[in-house]
């Protein structure tokens, strides 16, 4: 492992070594050829060599499977086409998250343009909680619909499902999260984690919902066409609800690999012609004065459309994507903003509290912390927030006056999370749960956190330290601090679109001497830095005042010298554009 070190860095400030990214850059030369960047980039992702040319500019044709490898997905199409030619009710019930707006919007738009009049219906997280309960499936069969489509949600919906089916009303489940053994009663169950699904359908298990939402749309409309169905009538582009796939899977953490990237590439495409007015209302509430770029999905416009469902009315987010009406998505986009700052201020003070319970966590494998009166809404934040400052899973619950917990979990690469809940939902630890690798939602009965908390340490406690000792921080490139220049971020920036599974470039540069530091906003470390050019550059640390590197940027003076690294971005708020690097880490060069 030597060899991979970059500048002997063994041990950074955060404790971490330094290594190249990938595993065919071992003993390369600092530094790279501006014609072999992008290449690199790709490599050093897990791109195969002869799949070069197809990831370089990634498209719907060169990665879309036949939707037909996935089980159920053709039983669920011809529902749906029966649907749309008899001009039956269809009901979608989605999720209160991003991808569960982004996924009941396509299907309802898709349909609409069919001719169809769908309803949408987005449980309330605090009165129904997440999912669809029985008691909500039969009141809307009840009042007329005969097709239910779950979107993002029903993989786990064992009871709900029963009671449709009694009921009489046909359900068909779109979703991505992880499958127990047994499937519920559904119509038709399309998800690529089904436990029974083919080879073939289960390599695209890093969909988001909203992906495998596209590619029922896909088999409808194909199917449509087979029939006929449009010899008299346009056939609507499915191309064009690429935006709404594009903000569901960046915004619900999808790993940006294969069908993914393209998905997102071709979406973001999409949404710079701003053809949803829901979408462009959003842009434009979110203070984007250009076309959106990945990032901003996920930290822009996803926590917008989130903040509804988390603190606000959950059906805002669906609502705004599919209306035609400007006046309305101008004001569900003002609303949704204005809930976004409010879910800020709830989110601080829960913060604060979950931080307080870990830091007397000790050396669990896996962070439960619970509190009462927290709001729920916000629990799958702060759980990511803790869960990048201890380095370790992370799961905060809410607990009602009844002592009822309602949890939500984010996990560290390496370590199954989603798996871990439904085995302790499985031992009967749990009331309900599900997820997948990376994020896991969960009810707890009242006094049951401790026993949750001693399953998952017991459980996960190898892989958690495996993942811990392979830590470390991955780079793609050296350069001199003079380096960090607007067209070196907009090269980079050419191996994308970035996210989770296709990290973003990280580069490290040094050595340099500190000339000013200061804390800014929500703990953040400002500092100016210069190489021994004499060079300078901006660079913040987001939220580590309290941490090794923040307080190494506040006490460096002017005499130590420094290597940094982190992500190059453009900051475009002054007048002149001008480059500066977000930090991960940093490391005494003296």
């Amino acid at each position: 492992m030597a060899t991979r070190l970059i500048h002997g860095i063994a041990r950074s400030i955060l404790g971490q070594p330094w290594h190249w990214r990938g595993a065919g850059t071992d003993g390369r030369d600092e530094g790279f050829a501006p014609d072999d960047l992008i290449t690199g980039l790709l490599l050093a992702r897990g791109c195969p060599r002869d799949a070069l040319d197809a990831h370089r500019l990634p498209t719907i044709r060169g990665f879309m499977p036949d939707p037909s490898i996935f089980r159920d997905m053709d039983r669920a199409a011809e529902r749906l086409a029966d649907a749309v030619v008899a001009g039956e009710a269809v009901t979608v019930f989605g999720d209160y998250d991003v991808d569960g707006a982004t996924s009941a919007a396509l299907l309802i738009r898709l349909l609409r343009d069919l001719g169809g009049a769908p309803q949408a219906y987005i449980p309330d997280r605090l009165m129904e909680g997440y999912g669809p309960s029985g008691e909500a499936l039969v009141r809307i069969a009840e009042g007329g619909a005969s097709l239910i489509v779950t979107v993002d949600c029903g993989a786990q919906a064992f009871e709900a499902l029963a009671m449709a089916r009694a009921a009489g009303v046909d359900v068909i489940v779109v979703d991505h999260h992880q499958c127990a053994t047994e499937l519920p009663l559904a119509h038709a169950l399309v998800n690529p984690n089904r436990l029974d699904e083919d080879a073939a359908g289960a390599a695209h298990g890093h969909l988001a919902a909203v992906g495998v939402a596209f590619l029922l749309g896909a088999a409808l409309l194909r199917l449509l066409r087979a029939r006929g169905w449009f010899a008299g009538r346009a056939e609507p582009k499915l191309i064009e609800l690429l935006d709404l796939v594009a903000l569901g899977t960046v915004a619900d953490v999808a790993q940006l690999r294969g069908l993914n990237r393209a998905f997102v590439a071709q979406g973001l495409k999409v949404m710079a012609g701003r053809r949803n007015i829901g979408l462009a209302a959003l842009i434009d509430a979110s203070r984007l004065d250009r076309a959106p770029t990945c990032h901003d999905l996920g930290f822009a416009l996803g926590p917008r459309i989130n903040a509804g469902g988390r603190v606000g009315k959950s059906d805002l987010g669906v609502r705004l994507l599919t209306t035609h009406d400007p006046d309305e998505a101008h004001a569900i986009a003002a609303e949704l903003d204005r809930l976004n700052e409010e879910r800020r201020g709830i989110e601080a003070l829960v913060s604060e509290g979950a931080e307080a319970a870990a830091a007397g966590q000790g050396n669990r494998a896996v962070t439960v912390v619970a509190g009462a009166g927290w709001h729920p809404g916000v629990i799958g934040i702060v759980a990511g927030r803790l869960k990048e400052k201890l380095g370790r899973p992370v799961i905060v619950v809410a607990l009602d006056e009844q002592g009822i917990g309602k949890g939500s979990g984010r996990s560290i690469g390496g370590v199954d999370l989603g798996a871990a809940v439904l085995a302790a939902k499985d031992m009967g630890l749990l009331v309900a749960g599900g997820g997948h690798a990376m994020a896991a939602g969960l009810t707890v009965a009242a006094g049951g956190v401790d026993a949750l908390a001693d399953f998952l340490d017991a459980r996960l406690g190898d892989a958690v330290a495996r993942a811990r000792e392979d830590r470390a921080l991955l780079l793609d490139a050296v350069v001199a601090p003079g380096g960090i220049t607007c067209q070196l971020v907009e090269a980079l920036e050419a191996g994308g679109p970035y996210g989770a599974g296709w990290p973003a470039p990280r580069i490290a540069a040094g050595p340099v001497r500190v000339i000013k530091a200061d804390i800014v906003g929500n703990g953040h470390v400002r500092a100016i830095v210069a190489g021994v050019d004499g060079r300078s550059i901006k660079t913040i640390a987001f939220r580590q005042a309290d941490s090794l590197l923040g307080q190494a940027l506040l006490g460096a003076g002017s005499t130590r010298r420094l290597w940094i690294a982190g992500r190059a971005r453009i900051d475009s708020w002054s007048s002149r554009p001008s480059a500066e690097l977000h930090l991960d880490d940093a490391a005494w060069a003296d």
